[in-house]
């Protein structure tokens, strides 16, 4: 089973926070930037964590294309799940919830709720704490898909 964190990052944010969930996943997940990622590789039982930036309210154009090119050849039998970066605002977006729609209308299997990670200020530094709580989450969805016999030794 492979494990990847496909990402789209403008200032780095989502960069840092998709390679912590690439490690507290284990030692065969792997963070890809969207524009390297290819659809095809993907197989029924691998993981998928999607991640974006808000942008205008919603996923990147790069990562919304993305999810339509997975929509297009379908995820049947792959788990995923989504994560965004942003400002703690109380009016913010979510892109995260937005992507985790497009990959269940894909086929995916979705294994935990959409997760933010906040930034301060537009262009970051994340937030104090940020990077910890992404490896907490990765460890946590690597610990639910264990015990459903699904990640073997990743």
């Amino acid at each position: 089973m492979k494990t990847l964190v496909v990402y789209d990052s403008a200032y780095g944010n989502t960069k840092t926070i998709a390679e912590a969930l690439a490690s507290g996943l284990g030692r065969k997940a792997a963070a890809v930037p969207v524009d390297r990622f290819d659809a095809g590789s993907l197989k029924s039982g691998d993981l998928l964590v999607v991640g974006s930036p808000i942008n205008g309210w919603r996923p990147t154009p790069k990562i919304t294309q993305a999810l339509a090119d997975l929509a297009a050849r379908g995820l049947a039998g792959v788990r995923a799940a989504a994560f965004d970066t942003r400002l703690k605002l109380f009016i913010h977006g979510d892109a995260a919830k937005k992507m985790s729609r497009a990959l269940k209308d894909a086929g995916a299997s979705i294994v935990a709720s959409p997760m933010a990670f906040y930034v301060k200020g537009s262009e970051g530094p994340l937030l104090k704490g940020e990077v910890d709580r992404a490896v907490a989450w990765a460890e946590k969805l690597r610990a639910g898909l264990k015990d459903r016999g699904s990640l073997g030794d990743a």
